[in-house]
């Protein structure tokens, strides 16, 4: 490795901190730069995905993912009612991939990547760092972490694919009791989910499009089953967090520019929560990033992967083909469900959804 290869990763959330973690391991001094004044502690859980769950063992956080993160094997799609319609497909990813879906809270998660990052001799990192023009930075390498408004995109691809908004308010919370009852309640117009988190939790998620306030929340979940209402009223409003469902659109014709600058995570592919993959996206794009870079740019020129204007573009370029479109057809995929989900004559959802396979 060519001594003096920098790198400024722009955001430390999830995909940044992972991907300032993959880089020092592969040698390069790194910065890291984030607007917050702390570290993004805020949030519920993040379901990994096996795919994921070995991105971050490449990345040396197995061992942390294990000791934090509660398997999620049961879980079942219902009516307002209660009656199941079907169950989630967990069953079927354990048995493909050898392992469990698992759930880990964003605190546990965040702590977990900065225990890493600091493992492998630390990185910068300038908490409270607004980000002005993506362009003066000097480094070798760029990485736009920076979410869904991301100033390194808007610098490098203009406004053409930006956040739009899909007509769906989402609230998320934490229970302090474990309900035992998991998946997802689809009504019309309307959903909430329940998942496990950490004993004596439970994570919860709604979506309302025409709820503002906690109370109509409630109110728009008062006469659905057991225990959707008792969640609602023996949690406190003060920690439910409430935001506009948003993705990117169109789709990006590049996850890079410049030979120097790459998007990770919701940078690159911001999508609506309904197929949970946000976290688990920017995981697999900060593992293959970094992995594409260190096996680039670990020769000299006599190798035929120089480092610099030769090996880093080329690195950028096989990153892009790797990313790119998998994490496209994952952002539309759940695009498409969040519609389906949402329907507001929900009688054929009900009897397709129906046909899928029921509890085991």
């Amino acid at each position: 490795m060519k001594s003096g290869s920098r790198a400024v990763v722009v955001g430390a959330g999830v995909g940044g901190l992972a991907t300032a973690i993959g880089l020092r391991r592969a040698g390069w001094e790194v910065t890291v730069l984030e607007g917050r004044t702390a570290p993004e502690r805020y949030g519920t859980a993040f379901g990994i995905h096996p795919t994921a769950q070995t991105a971050l063992e490449r990345l040396g956080l197995g061992e942390a993912l294990r000791a934090h993160a509660v398997p999620y094997r049961e879980a079942r799609i219902r009516r307002p009612d209660g009656t199941v319609l079907a169950a989630l497909p967990l069953e079927r990813i354990e048995r493909k991939a050898g392992r469990p879906e698992l759930l880990i809270s964003r605190p546990r998660l965040i702590d977990a990547l900065l225990a890493a990052l600091d493992r492998t001799g630390g990185a910068e990192i300038a908490y409270g760092h607004r980000l002005t023009d993506p362009a003066d930075l000097e480094a070798d390498l760029v990485v736009g972490a920076d979410g869904i408004n991301s100033a390194v995109r808007t610098a490098y691809f203009g406004r053409t694919s930006s956040p739009r908004a899909v007509g769906s308010t989402a609230w998320i919370g934490i229970a302090g009791f474990e309900t035992g009852v998991y998946g997802e309640t689809w009504g019309e117009g309307r959903f909430f989910g329940m998942t496990p988190v950490e004993p004596g939790r439970t994570n919860w998620y709604a979506t309302v499009p025409e709820a503002t306030t906690a109370e109509a929340l409630r109110d728009a979940f008062a006469d659905w089953h057991d225990p959707i209402p008792r969640v609602l009223a023996e949690t406190d409003p003060a920690t439910w967090i409430r935001y506009e469902m948003r993705h990117l659109y169109p789709a990006l014709p590049a996850f890079v520019a410049a030979g120097r600058v790459a998007l990770v995570g919701d940078a690159a592919h911001a999508m609506t929560p309904n197929l949970g993959q946000g976290a688990c996206t920017a995981l697999l794009d900060a593992e293959a990033l970094t992995r594409a870079v260190a096996e680039g740019t670990a020769h000299g020129p006599a190798e035929g992967a120089a480092h610099g204007p030769g090996g880093l573009p080329a690195a950028l370029l096989a990153y892009d083909a790797e990313r790119r479109r998998s994490a496209q057809r994952v952002a539309f995929g759940s695009r498409t469900l969040h519609r389906f989900m949402t329907a507001r004559r929900p009688a054929l959802r009900d009897a397709l959804v129906g046909l899928l396979p029921g509890p085991a």
